[in-house]
């Protein structure tokens, strides 16, 4: 009986296309030595991305490719390729080899024809060259001048045999029916390719917006959905899947907002690495404070980004300079980085590719938007708040301290909420009022959260001048807010009616000071006068005490003289007790018989 040995799968190699974002959504990059179909309609990027990774394999590993193009013919991929820092001309003399295959109609339909010849010359070319990657663009529009279905089908399989006889690493491009999702009149190239891309181009809310799919891998997880791309100096950048899990570090660290009152009503400053997010009306100075944010963070050295939207980044210099703000040192410095962009310009993904691309250019530790709200203009709300919380990841995982700000949402101003909806996620919330009374409008200042830290729940006025913005208390009482000339004037009288009372305390206090100066008065004359009365007290009694001693001497003294008293007494003798007297009998001779005894 024979045993069957058995064999382990080897995972599936896979090769890297340099592209950023490609490469984490599928896993690694293409399947190695198999075949790719992108496919889309016109201005999707096929073309681009294809070339992009022969371009890449050259730059970043040094291996070599071969780019056949049926569509477009070799000088103007060259040409439309020189918009990209890719130096394909450098490229195209050792490493990457165009070949134009671009056939007129009449060449076809001459006589019989396949494309045996142009894989030999490509079999060659890839020997001499030791090339692992080739790219077959626009292949369709060849196979359409067949006009036959049977030598369309039969040249198809040809180059699927052969890619697979010399194990290259494959690319074909060819246009996408939108309707059914499929290659133009070749579906059923989807089914023998191992991996297909499918590229679009779309009008959202009038912004033209590009998206890519891999719809099909085999052998190979894949993040399925939709993904956005946008095109840049280094060609395509996909907007790739965030992770799954959140991980963010959360320093303790405190960093100042660039106003002294400001930081004392967060507890201390914003945590390093938060994101901060400031509401309001237009007009309640949401541009200073991120202004002042900025400009305090270059003082401390460190470098910042200032992103704006549809407004340019000199003019935003002028205005903050008006309030003692001055961004226009620190940009001659290289610390501040201006980058003002059009919304409608780009779809809101597209926006955040950029932002990316920035952030990876410059390398700040704190950054500005202002206003983030504005990308609802670049393709709907529903992407605008999609691409608002992933910046705000991105910033976390980039341990960036972003403030960010947003228009509130409707017309009413004491209004708190925002379209974008991301008060949510950020860390602290900074909403700008304004309050409009006796023909003045002020502006005040709330913090509605701050995650992680004590902080004022008290309304502050903002004040702008020349010096700077501050913060101010406001004037309350009875439920009433004042700002304003209205919070000075009642701070004037408030002060008045303060110093009235200091006077009547300082005159009642100087009253009962006198008061109590003459009551000690009174009473030091009676403590004289009582010690008066005791001194002659005393003296009655030591006068009366001498008399007694006097008297007694002299008495003394006439004992002595008339012997009537031998024993010298010093007191008075005393007189002896008689007893009780007993009663005396009618004869009486009890007395005489006891004194007869006596006798």
């Amino acid at each position: 009986m024979n045993e069957t040995k058995r064999v382990d799968p080897q995972p599936l190699a896979k090769i890297a296309t340099g592209i950023e974002g490609f490469d984490d959504l599928s896993g690694g990059g293409l399947p190695r030595n198999r075949t790719t179909l992108v496919m889309g309609g016109p201005g999707s990027g096929k073309t681009v991305f294809s070339l992009q990774a022969l371009v890449n394999a050259a730059r970043q590993r040094g291996e070599s490719g071969i780019f056949v193009a049926f569509e477009e013919r070799g000088r103007e991929i060259m040409a439309n390729a020189a918009t990209f820092d890719w130096g394909l001309p450098a490229l195209a003399e050792k490493q990457l080899y165009i070949l134009d295959a671009h056939l007129s109609p009449t060449v076809v339909q001459s006589g019989e024809f396949d494309l045996s010849g142009i894989l030999a010359i490509l079999k060659a070319k890839q020997e001499a060259m030791h090339a692992g990657w080739i790219v077959f663009d626009g292949i369709d529009v060849l196979l359409t001048l067949l006009r036959d279905p049977i030598v369309e089908m039969r040249e198809i399989y040809r180059i699927r045999d052969w890619l697979a006889d010399n194990e290259l690493t494959a690319i074909i491009t060819a246009k996408m029916d939108s309707q059914t999702s499929a290659v133009v009149n070749y579906g059923f190239m989807q089914f023998m390719v191992d991996c297909v891309i499918r590229f679009d181009r779309r009008l959202e809310y009038g912004v033209p917006a590009h998206r890519l799919q891999v719809t099909k891998y085999r052998g190979s997880d894949f993040a399925s959905g939709e993904f956005p791309l946008s095109f840049g100096r280094s060609g395509i950048e996909v907007a790739a899947p965030e992770p799954p899990e959140i991980i963010h570090e959360a320093s303790t660290e405190r960093v100042s907002a660039g106003i002294e009152r400001f930081d004392a009503m967060l507890g201390g400053g914003l945590f390093r690495g938060s994101s901060t997010l400031i509401t309001g009306a237009p007009g309640t100075s949401k541009t200073t404070l991120i202004g002042k944010f900025a400009e305090t963070a270059c003082q401390r050295g460190e470098r910042t980004l200032f992103v704006s939207f549809d407004e340019g980044a000199d003019q935003i210099m002028r205005n903050l300079s008006s309030v003692g703000i001055d961004l226009q040192a620190h940009v001659r410095s290289g610390l501040l980085r201006m980058y003002s962009g059009r919304t409608e310009a780009r779809s809101a993904e597209e926006h955040l590719i950029k932002l990316r691309a920035l952030i990876r250019d410059h390398q700040p530790r704190c950054m500005v938007i202002d206003p983030l709200s504005a990308m609802a203009k670049a393709g709907g709300i529903s992407a605008a708040r999609a691409v608002a919380n992933r910046l705000i990841h991105l910033m976390k995982d980039s341990k960036i301290t972003v403030v960010i700000s947003a228009l509130i949402e409707g017309n009413d101003p004491q209004t708190e909420a925002t379209d974008l909806q991301i008060s949510t996620i950020a860390d602290t919330w900074i909403h700008l009022s304004y309050l409009v009374c006796s023909g003045e409008r002020n502006r005040a200042l709330t913090i509605v959260k701050s995650r992680g830290t004590w902080h004022s729940n008290q309304v502050r006025e903002l004040v702008l001048s020349e010096a700077g913005p501050m913060l101010t208390d406001v004037y309350s009482a009875g439920g009433e807010v004042l700002m304003g000339t209205l919070r000075w004037e009642k701070e004037a009288e408030e002060n008045a009616r303060q110093r009235q009372r200091q006077a009547e305390f300082e005159h009642k206090q100087r009253e009962l000071e006198f008061a109590e100066a003459d009551t000690r008065a009174r009473i030091k004359a009676l403590e004289l006068d009582l010690q008066r009365q005791q001194a002659e007290l005393a003296l009655y009694t030591l006068d009366g005490e001498a008399r007694v001693l006097s008297s007694s001497e002299r008495e003394h003294e006439l004992r002595r003289m008339r012997g009537a008293d031998l024993v010298t007494r010093t007191e008075p003798a005393a007189i002896p007790s008689r007893g009780p007297v007993k009663p005396r009998d009618a004869s009486g001779s009890g007395t005489r018989k006891k004194a007869s005894q006596g006798e």
